[in-house]
């Protein structure tokens, strides 16, 4: 089994897939090789680009709060939402610090403020979004899969990601998935659990598993794989967990891996 991200690893900056990259996958299903693809990105925004690449297996979405089938019955395998009384408290610190908030629930995106930062996150992956008053007028006892802190200052959301963790430590999964986000979700979601859920469900043994990334939140992706690699545009703390670095994402760093490794 092959484990990979999306942004960063197999998606360009431009938000396109090389067609080296697509051709590359279809070698490696084509050799019984199951391909996953473990991402912080909804369901809805993640499937588009398993159709892109015509991969059928089960889709790793929210860093690993939910597990759900990209084909045939589309059926949930693994979910673990925020409590309730977490979301709320994320939303208040958020709402305090004014920094953007998005507040994904039930696999939709809801946000107060329509401004250039949500626009300019949805045009980009083609995702809808609603705006609300308050967020916390919404149902948080509904599923909420994950809240998204976004800022264009890169040292406040290092801040907030290290303030964060620090408190909600053994209570909430934070993590910076760009310079630009710090994301939180169930304190059971990770990308690494979800390997080792879909391991099991497979009967694949950690030998048999490759898995690469870009970004701090791939570093419990990569401990879940016997292959762990990091793509040359990778974070440090990535790279620092791997043991092969390959080359940048603009550089088809994926597929120089995957020919190496799997094929």
């Amino acid at each position: 089994m092959v484990v990979t991200d999306i942004d960063g690893t197999i998606l360009k900056k431009d938000f396109t897939i090389s067609n080296n990259v697509i051709n590359v996958i279809k070698e490696l299903t084509k050799k019984d090789i199951k391909v996953v693809l473990a991402t912080g990105r909804m369901y809805c925004a993640a499937i588009k680009i398993a159709k892109i690449l015509d991969i059928n297996t089960p889709l790793v979405c929210y860093q690993g709060a939910l597990i759900k089938n990209s084909c045939n019955d589309f059926k949930t395998l693994y979910v673990d939402p925020v409590q309730p009384n977490l979301a709320a408290q994320i939303i208040k610190v958020l709402k305090n610090k004014n920094i953007h908030t998005n507040l994904y629930l039930n696999d939709e995106l809801f946000c107060e403020n329509d401004n250039e930062i949500i626009k300019d996150y949805t045009n980009k992956r083609l995702i809808p979004y609603s705006v609300v008053d308050n967020l916390l007028d919404l149902n948080l006892n509904n599923q909420v899969n994950k809240i998204l802190a976004i800022d264009y200052d890169t040292k406040l959301i290092e801040n907030l990601t290290n303030e964060l963790q620090k408190q909600y430590k053994d209570l909430l999964y934070i993590v910076r998935s760009t310079k630009n986000f710090c994301e939180i979700s169930s304190k059971n979601s990770n990308k690494g659990k979800a390997v080792k859920f879909l391991s099991n469900l497979f009967d694949i043994k950690k030998e048999e598993i490759l898995a690469i990334g870009d970004e701090d939140n791939d570093i419990d992706l990569l401990k879940s794989a016997n292959i762990k690699i990091a793509m040359g545009n990778a974070s440090q703390k990535l790279k620092e967990n791997a043991d092969f670095i390959t080359k940048s994402i603009d550089e088809d760093g994926f597929v120089c891996a995957i020919k190496k490794y799997c094929l």
